[in-house]
């Protein structure tokens, strides 16, 4: 007993010198250690949500904590970015985003943070497919007869969008300034009333992912014109694209990908990396994801690095060259 409480300051001084050598050698705590918010800066009920929540039970299986969703919709989902953007880098809140990211720095002047420098790259998890459509009783039978008849009728074509500076803007904004051809955007608050106006033939063209018009299109109710991106969709085998309908150069896919905060260490980005990826891959997700018309992808961290400094100055691009007005 004697010599065993004499040992006690001994054993202590040794775990203090194993603790004080950790520190020195930089090791991190454990990660995750308790619940990994991922917010989703739309309404529920989108095309981003759903698949947030596709992922969710299998993310919290691999990581072994829970991952919840927190929905911050608004100001053209700037709260959500920049709440994860100013959020702290220790992984804990990470943001799942669609094109729109890229699409900010192009239609936004004060935005309260920089896409490259206060958001941290885990991978690009999907591409979605979407489809431009008419009302069902427009002149025009496929994109080939809906440029002519823009040409032909400069201004007169109502195009919605699902709202001013929403993707689906700037594909439209795109696709005519390509072909020298003028409509007038018609602003709606969502993909969801935009379809509902085409629809009822108030609206005479819109674009929508091929996940919320395919019912649509199977139902008579919108007529399709044309696939956004290459190659063709398999849901849709027999509607070219809008490439193989004589716009070379244009290539319209959307995505959704994962980031942390700014400054994430990198053991943690790549432990994510690594949950999400699986995740993505893994084939019952690869089959929902295809039924909805969208493709697994799960990058590499550099590799969504570099799609995302692509997309900037393609966005960019489209808006100088549509001569589309800045939100200030």
């Amino acid at each position: 007993m004697k010599y065993a409480f004499l040992q006690i300051p001994l054993v202590l001084t040794l775990l203090h010198g194993s603790m004080t050598f950790a520190l020195a050698q930089g090791s991190a705590p454990p990660y995750p250690v308790r619940p990994i918010t991922m917010v989703v800066p739309f309404a529920p009920g989108g095309a981003v949500d759903l698949e947030a929540r596709m992922y969710t039970p299998k993310l919290t299986n691999l990581l072994g904590q829970s991952v919840v969703i927190d929905y911050k919709p608004g100001a053209g989902n700037t709260t959500g970015a920049g709440f994860v953007a100013r959020s702290r880098p220790d992984g804990y809140n990470i943001l799942i985003i669609s094109t729109g990211l890229t699409v900010f720095p192009a239609f936004y002047n004060s935005l309260n943070f920089d896409v490259q420098k206060d958001l941290a790259p885990i991978t690009l998890m999907s591409n979605q497919q979407s489809v431009i459509t008419a009302r069902p009783d427009f002149p025009a039978k496929n994109l080939v007869e809906y440029l002519a008849y823009a040409r032909a009728n400069p201004g007169k074509i109502n195009y919605g969008t699902a709202g001013a500076g929403a993707i689906s803007h700037l594909a439209g904004a795109w696709l005519h300034s390509l072909n020298n051809t003028q409509v007038t955007f018609v602003h709606h608050k969502g993909t969801g009333p935009l379809l509902l106006e085409v629809q009822a033939g108030r609206v005479d063209v819109g674009t929508g992912l091929l996940v919320a018009t395919l019912p649509l299109i199977k139902a008579g109710k919108v007529k399709p014109l044309a696939i956004m991106s290459d190659p063709r969709s398999k849901q849709l085998p027999d509607l070219p694209s809008v490439s193989e309908q004589g716009v070379p150069g244009y290539n319209y896919a959307s995505w959704i990908g994962v980031l942390g905060a700014g400054g994430t260490p990198a053991p943690i980005i790549a432990r994510l990396n690594d949950a999400f990826v699986k995740t993505v891959k893994s084939p019952e997700i690869v089959a929902g994801l295809d039924k909805q018309g969208s493709i697994a992808v799960g990058s590499t961290t550099e590799q969504f690095r570099q799609h995302i400094a692509t997309e900037l100055g393609s966005w960019k691009k489209v808006v100088a060259d549509a001569a589309l007005k800045l939100e200030e």
